[in-house]
């Protein structure tokens, strides 16, 4: 019975995803990308609600307007990508794989709106991706990192990548945590069973330019470790 559920759920998620592409690419043509974004994150949301997912989100006081942030937490889902921008109401780009850039439709999209692609096993081309978000972050557009690199595979956090934070040092950017918890017991990676529930989003108190300019790469990097698995627990 869970098989078949799942089966369902998964029908009707892809058929939305689909027609949202449709709608958004669109709107990447013909709408400036903060409009283009509202309408995505109103996709998500009804997407999210139809594959059963609910979806609370605490913290948003802790996020002041106008001000840049690198927005960093946990990896546990490929739903993640839908989760991340309809709970965090900013408008922002992304680090990703480069691999999510061959994915049919999700790559297209991702492309045109500007994400960065890394390429986590070749060194150089991983600096020259951080360069490029840097330059992102100076042009007034946040931007979203998921330190881990990949969705955890136990439900525990797996240990931070030093990228992002040599990143974070680099720029004028507060880091705005949050933490996610639900989405793992959703959907494991490499499973096909999908389990309907609660999915929260913690955000978390900005870390300050003037508290990121303290420490090494290797202190914030241990720092945001932390304050991300709390956020994920509650």
């Amino acid at each position: 019975m869970k098989t078949l559920y799942s089966f369902f759920l998964w029908s009707i998620g892809i058929a939305f995803f689909l027609l949202s592409a449709v709608i958004i690419g669109f709107c990447l043509f013909v709408l400036p990308k903060r409009n283009t974004f509202s309408t995505a994150r109103f996709l998500f949301r009804i997407l999210l609600w139809m594959m059963r997912i609910k979806l609370e989100v605490y913290g948003k006081q802790n996020i002041k307007s106008g001000q840049p942030y690198i927005i960093m937490g946990n990896h546990q889902s490929m739903f993640d990508l839908f989760v991340v921008p309809t709970a965090i109401p900013l408008t922002f780009s992304a680090v990703e794989a480069a691999y999510h850039f061959s994915i049919p439709v999700w790559g297209h999209l991702i492309k045109k709106w500007g994400v960065i692609p890394i390429e986590r096993h070749d060194l150089g081309k991983a600096m020259k991706s951080l360069e490029l978000a840097k330059k992102t972050l100076a042009s007034g557009m946040d931007i979203a990192v998921l330190p881990e690199g990949h969705r955890t595979l136990t439900g525990e956090m797996a240990p931070f990548k030093k990228g992002p934070f040599h990143m974070a040092k680099d720029t004028q950017a507060d880091i705005l945590p949050f933490g996610i918890n639900g989405l793992f017991d959703y959907n494991k990676k490499g499973s096909f069973l999908l389990n309907p529930g609660v999915v929260k989003v913690n955000i978390g108190v900005p870390v300050k330019r003037s508290q990121i300019d303290k420490m090494s790469v290797e202190e914030l990097r241990d720092t945001l470790f932390d304050t991300i698995k709390g956020l994920s627990k509650k």
